[in-house]
């Protein structure tokens, strides 16, 4: 994996980059599809395709369990598997072992926990989690760690990181020869100290992309992004900048500005499958009474398949029905203003007018004066 730092908008200190790995190129600031279980749900990869994604994301533990990364390595990797010709990034696990609290024992060794799917017994160290994902043949694989809940005290934070940053060493010697690319994992939930420390030590352990991971964890907005932008400037402007499961179309456009450089989230594939759909001027539920007999497409500014085709009222009536198309008429319409965003938001700071293109995408959506938004 090769990263290209392209510009550095100077009134801001957003950066637009070139990510290259086996399978292809990554503009940045990309936003990531979430394709859990090697899939992302309600679309096809050829819809992907179509839609400009070039990199999706995939989850180590949902792999491991069904159908098993031994599986998918003997037929052939699992771009073979799923028929996706771009790059994979997999997640270790770790947010998953976080999400299933009663399920898991943590210890220095690794994560004993118990299946979602049947109860059966596991164990996931640092070593099994880079193997399962060298297996599966992702392009960028993430090394376990823990995701502390928030809120957390100071001590539990500080007692979480240490190990996490043992599992990064460990991680480190699983892996050594570079291919593929290996990133690190900064926790330290909101502790500014905590998170200096991290940083500091991830970047002595090294590695090919540095991952801001333990936000989104019900923090208020502005201590996420405070988070961020506190952090950002301590990691080198030459590796890549990935801020895990965030977030909205506001959140991309804040954390850009503070430096990301990747996104992943299950917010626009999950809420379209529940009728919450992005829009240029704002969220619409389209299950709501008032679109029953509205003729217009969901966004004008829209150009998606979904908005140039089909009236509100069809989509309120397919999703009132049950029927299938509604779900992935939806999420393939907020996919599309996902990665539309951020291709707005690469050619943004390409011209140097990032800050006025905040300013007025924020307008619209109404998040300019809310508490939770920060300059």
């Amino acid at each position: 994996m090769t990263f290209e730092l392209l510009k550095i908008d100077a009134a801001t200190g957003a950066r637009r980059g070139r990510l290259t790995t086996p399978h292809g190129t990554v503009e940045t600031p990309a936003f990531m599809p979430c394709g859990t279980g090697g899939a992302v749900k309600a679309l096809t990869p050829h819809e992907l395709e179509a839609e400009g994604v070039q990199l999706a994301l995939c989850n180590t533990y949902h792999l491991y369990l069904r159908p098993g990364h031994r599986l998918i390595e003997e037929l052939g990797g699992l771009h073979r598997f799923m028929a996706w010709p771009g790059s994979i990034l997999t997640d270790s696990g770790g947010f998953q072992v976080y999400s299933l609290a009663q399920l898991r024992r943590i210890s220095e060794e690794g994560v004993s926990f118990r299946s979602h799917l049947d109860g059966s017994l596991h164990f996931l160290s640092p070593e099994l989690a880079i193997e399962v994902q060298k297996s599966l043949g992702a392009d960028i694989i993430m090394p376990l760690d823990e995701c502390a809940p928030y809120p957390s005290t100071t001590d539990y934070l500080q007692r979480s990181l240490e190990l996490t940053l043992k599992w990064a060493e460990r991680s480190r010697t699983a892996h050594p020869d570079g291919q593929p690319a290996l990133f690190g994992i900064l926790q330290g939930g909101t502790d500014k100290a905590l998170r200096e420390q991290a940083a500091t030590a991830m970047q002595k352990i090294g590695f090919d992309g540095y991952a801001l991971g333990g936000l989104s964890v019900n923090e208020p907005k502005a201590v996420m992004y405070e988070t961020v932008a506190h952090v950002t400037p301590l990691l080198p402007t030459d590796r890549p900048r990935y801020l895990m499961g965030v977030g909205t179309p506001e959140d991309l456009v804040e954390s850009v500005m503070r430096g990301v450089d990747m996104f992943d989230c299950v917010m626009p594939t999950r809420h379209g499958r529940t009728g919450s759909l992005f829009t240029s001027q704002g969220r619409i539920n389209i299950k709501g009474a008032v679109h029953a007999s509205d003729d217009r497409p969901l966004d004008p500014a829209c150009d998606c398949y979904t908005c140039r085709h089909f009236s509100r009222a069809y989509l309120r009536h397919l999703f009132v029905a049950g029927e299938i198309l509604g779900l992935r008429l939806n999420t393939l319409h907020n996919l599309h203003f996902y990665l539309a965003l951020m291709r707005q938001i690469r050619q943004a700071i390409e011209d140097g007018s990032f800050a006025a293109f905040r300013t007025r995408f924020l307008e619209r959506t109404g998040m300019l004066n809310r508490d939770e938004t920060v300059a």
